[in-house]
């Protein structure tokens, strides 16, 4: 079965950190740009960050720039989501996906990705 898998979320108070897991099965996560999304009640699912399947580069929504980091372990066949400096307004069902039809991050069209997570939820409270 062909499958991404999320975990880490949880609750953390505002200025918390907290690192989402996603890990492949069935496939080999490595032939693949990765994305995590966020999509919080009452709004659209929005893009966080990308890492490319050609070397790795990254691209930030300005939203978490300089606070998240995202990586890879092909050998694992992870994606991770470092948040640091978490806000309430980060409180969200977080999700990653994985896309072949790019070498490197091209957007966050959800159509672009060949598979997807069923998310995590991070809430970030006080």
């Amino acid at each position: 079965q062909l499958q991404l898998v999320e975990s880490g979320g949880g609750l953390v108070q505002p200025g918390g950190s907290l690192r989402l897991s996603c890990v492949a099965s069935g496939f080999t996560l490595g032939y693949y740009s990765i994305a995590w999304f966020r999509q919080a009640p009452g709004k659209e699912r929005e893009g966080v960050s990308c890492v490319s399947r050609a070397d790795a580069s990254t691209h930030y929504a300005d939203s978490v720039k300089g606070r998240f980091a995202i990586s890879r372990d092909n050998a694992k066949n992870t994606a991770y989501l470092q948040m640091t400096s978490l806000k309430p307004e980060d409180t969200a069902v977080y999700y990653c996906a994985a896309t072949a039809a790019s070498d490197y991050c091209s957007g966050y069209g959800v159509h672009q990705y060949d598979y997807w997570g069923q998310g995590t939820q991070v809430t970030v409270s006080s």
